[in-house]
């Protein structure tokens, strides 16, 4: 704990600052070693899942600040900035809000370089703000990529190829029912689908992979000099819980079309089992806009979910890209 606070203490930059994002007032952390270090905003995943990357991140992840200020938001809904979403929230609102926090951090650093990490849920916000603000931006890195069919897409079938065969079978209902269902059917669904990708697939997590060190990341949340107990419950309990909209439309999205259109570099890192958001969607994608900004690398042996190998990868490969 020492050693954290004294990290925290030789840091140019460390500080939770309020800003108003898209009409509403959400803590957000900026750390950095130096302050004229290049500028990262961190887009978590989710929707509403502050994790690995939060406000109670304070003097957690010394090898990631000092290479960079990183700006880690708990999205409003959870952690820092819990509160119900309604039905009201579509994406845009987070895009809103993601703008809005761009045009904060470029007026605190106009000198700085500035990019958007997106993970998962995180890379739709960082795809549609690059492309309201390019002007403002140096480049786009996205682990996980969102583009469309999430879930339900050919390799979520085929993974389970050497399932028990009433594993299959509920897969299968689960992929015919689709998600034009009563919202009570395709929560259900989703939280059935989880379970059964965790146990029989490799999509979410790598089982031949070492898993990050969630336990690390846990126990330095509940020591934060940032987080109270009821911020660290809203990390994974938090006002999401009722939104019938987001799910909607994430699984009807098909962000595609949009890689054609962007004008910064644009990085994405995707696991070689991720069937989730289908890496061989994302490859084919990628090779069919026809735009020298986006490239993309596969990561071996890591799902949907970054192993520890992967969260390696993804820091080395973003020290290289802001670099």
């Amino acid at each position: 704990m020492s050693e954290r606070k004294n990290y925290i203490k030789s840091c140019e930059v460390s500080e939770v600052t309020e800003l108003t994002l898209g009409g509403y007032k959400q803590k957000v952390l900026i750390e950095g070693k130096s302050k004229n270090l290049p500028v990262v905003i961190v887009l978590h995943g989710g929707p509403g899942s502050p994790v690995p990357f939060s406000v109670g991140c304070r003097g957690l992840f010394p090898e990631w600040t000092s290479k960079a200020v990183m700006v880690f938001w708990d999205q409003v809904g959870c952690g820092a900035n819990n509160c119900k979403i309604d039905d009201s929230f579509k994406i845009e609102n987070f895009v809103d809000m993601t703008r809005d926090l761009v045009a904060e951090i470029k007026e605190r650093f106009p000198e700085n370089k500035l990019y958007l990490f997106g993970i998962s849920w995180g890379s739709i916000l960082a795809l549609k703000t690059a492309l309201r603000v390019p002007e403002k931006l140096d480049g786009v890195f996205v682990y996980g990529h969102v583009l469309k069919n999430l879930f339900f897409n050919e390799e979520i079938a085929s993974a389970f190829s050497s399932a028990p065969h009433k594993a299959r079978q509920t897969v299968q209902k689960i992929l015919e029912t689709g998600t034009d269902c009563e919202y009570a059917v395709l929560d259900k669904n989703l939280k059935v689908l989880y379970k059964l990708l965790n146990k029989h697939t490799d999509a979410y997590y790598n089982k031949n992979a070492k898993p990050a060190p969630i336990g690390k990341i846990v126990k330095g949340l509940l020591t934060s000099p940032d987080y109270s107990f009821k911020d660290f419950k809203a990390v994974m309990k938090n006002g999401y819980a009722n939104n019938t909209t987001l799910w909607r439309e994430l699984l009807n999205l098909d962000l595609s079309p949009l890689l054609s259109e962007v004008q910064v570099r644009y990085l994405i890192l995707q696991g070689d089992t991720d069937y989730v958001t289908s890496t061989k969607t994302v490859l084919e994608t990628v090779e069919n806009c026809n735009n020298k900004n986006v490239t993309v690398k596969v990561v071996k042996n890591a799902g949907h979910m970054p192993s520890a190998d992967a969260m390696e990868e993804c820091f080395n490969t973003l020290v290289q890209f802001i670099q």
